[in-house]
């Protein structure tokens, strides 16, 4: 390696090698300040300058930073030198799905497993525009508590790879795993053909062997684009029905990953289990004060107390300096996130705490959420499905400023981003319009100037020096920002 002592850049050790390919080889390897147990991919610049595949691998650090999935072999970071490029990933003891396969067939409830978590890595990928394109039990590894772990993006397409006509025009792939429209080189679908590639592992998975082989590659091929393959008469009739749709020859009518999830198979002996959060949140099961609402609104049994408690909500109250540190003018956290897609939203309502909860409850029931209520004014919304990123889960917090001047905010604090900012921009924002009285970003008042106005007209003021003293502290940034 780079040195006698097998350290690289005095951050980790180099151990076994692990395996290697053409252009790269992966070893384990042990972070020298946590002790982490990392899997690093060595990439010989050389080698991959010759024969022109430097922007394949710019496609393949992009595709994994794109794709974080409890699914997906996470990429911690990346490294240089003058002739070599590292890879730290995170290292799955189980090894490869292959070396499961190899021993024979596995048992159809540890199949369905390990296809849930596929299918559900692979949607991810899609939702981010990242199409695998060679999904096959070699990259599907299996990590310690023998979860599947999806791997090798060095074929991966991006969504901006399409040409004019919106498809992908690189036939790339294993053979076997191939789509029969990627051999056909007219132009693919990346997410329709993963979809093909996910019914052969599956077809795998169950059988011990692969749905389509022969000696003679055309002949193969030949099979593969007229979908010729036989189910062993141990396949359950179910399995039978979602092979023949996902293993369809023509990508227009060939099944889809919402599809598949909603066939009795997979949903058969299916869990629901959140994953764990992007975002550390506080666990506030334990702080539970009153009855779940479902999608189908409350429980009839306590209702009139639900009621009752409901009215004598009284949240957190907010001072000054809180005011100022929710303001946008303040808010630095666009420095540190990578994008721009915020995990929180908040908004102003003249409405009072128990108006706000009904209408937030009322949404949820719309939405078919279930709605937790907490202490102090904060609640949580839960989707009753499991999402890419697990169970979508929403905090809604609301502040009193005075009696009738609230504010409220909206946070992610389970499951996907995106999921989370399509359902706030698409039907949490448009339902919230008639109580709402400002959203944050939109206001053409600094939070002083609102605080002030809001208090003048309701009558509720404050000691005068409070509000200069908040005034002056609104006023001063934006001296400096000018």
């Amino acid at each position: 390696m780079e040195n006698k002592s097998n350290v690289l850049m005095r951050r980790y050790e180099l151990g076994r090698l692990l395996g290697q390919g053409t252009f790269a080889k992966v070893y384990y390897g042990r972070s020298m300040e946590t002790n982490q147990s990392v899997a690093i991919k060595v990439i010989d610049k050389d080698k991959v300058m010759k024969v022109g595949l430097v922007d394949q691998v710019k496609r393949e650090i992009s595709g994994m930073r794109l794709v974080k999935h409890p699914n997906i072999i996470e990429l911690y970071e990346v490294m240089a030198t003058k002739s070599k490029i590292y890879y730290i990933m995170e290292y799955a003891k189980g090894g490869e799905l292959f070396n499961k396969v190899a021993k024979g067939k596995l048992k159809e409830d540890a199949a369905r497993k390990y296809f849930h978590q596929l299918i559900s890595a692979v949607d991810f990928c899609h939702s981010r525009g990242v199409y695998h394109r060679d999904i096959k039990p070699e990259n599907l590894l299996v990590d310690e508590n023998d979860n599947l772990k999806v791997t090798d993006f060095g074929l991966s397409a991006l969504a901006e790879s399409k040409w004019q006509d919106g498809l992908l025009h690189t036939t790339c792939g294993t053979p076997a795993y191939v789509a029969p429209e990627v051999i056909g080189r007219k132009g693919y679908d990346g997410a329709k053909a993963d979809v093909w590639s996910c019914g052969v592992v599956l077809y795998v998975l169950l059988a011990g062997y692969l749905p389509f082989h022969d000696s003679n590659l055309m002949q193969m091929y030949r099979k593969i684009g007229k979908a010729e393959f036989k189910c062993p008469n141990w396949f359950p009739a179910e399995v039978r029905r979602l092979l023949f749709k996902i293993l369809d020859p023509n990508p227009g009518t060939r099944i889809t990953i919402p599809k598949i999830k909603e066939s009795s198979w997979f949903k058969k002996g299916f869990y629901s289990k959140s994953t764990k959060s992007d975002v550390k949140n506080e666990d506030l099961s334990s702080t539970d004060t009153d009855t779940d609402i479902g999608a189908s609104g409350p429980r009839e049994n306590g209702n009139t107390a639900a009621e009752t408690k409901q009215d004598s909500v009284i949240p957190p109250n907010l001072n000054a300096f809180d005011i100022i540190s929710f303001s946008a003018g303040f808010d630095l956290s666009g420095l540190f996130e990578e994008n721009s897609e915020r995990k929180e939203a908040r908004f102003t309502s003249r409405k009072s705490a128990s108006t706000i909860i009904s209408k937030i409850e009322e949404i949820a029931k719309r939405l078919r959420m279930k709605v937790k209520k907490k202490d102090r004014g904060l609640m949580r919304l839960e989707a009753l499905k499991e999402g890419r990123k697990g169970i979508l889960s929403i905090d809604a917090e609301i502040f009193q400023v005075t009696p009738t001047f609230h504010l409220i905010e909206l946070k992610k604090s389970n499951g996907d981003t995106l999921e989370y900012q399509k359902i706030l921009k698409e039907d949490l924002r448009p339902a919230l319009a008639d109580i709402v009285w400002v959203w944050q970003g939109e206001e053409q008042l600094l939070p002083s100037q609102q605080l002030q106005q809001v208090q003048q007209q309701q009558q509720h003021l404050q000691p005068q020096d409070q509000l200069q003293q908040l005034q002056q502290q609104d006023q001063q940034p934006a001296v400096a920002t000018n």
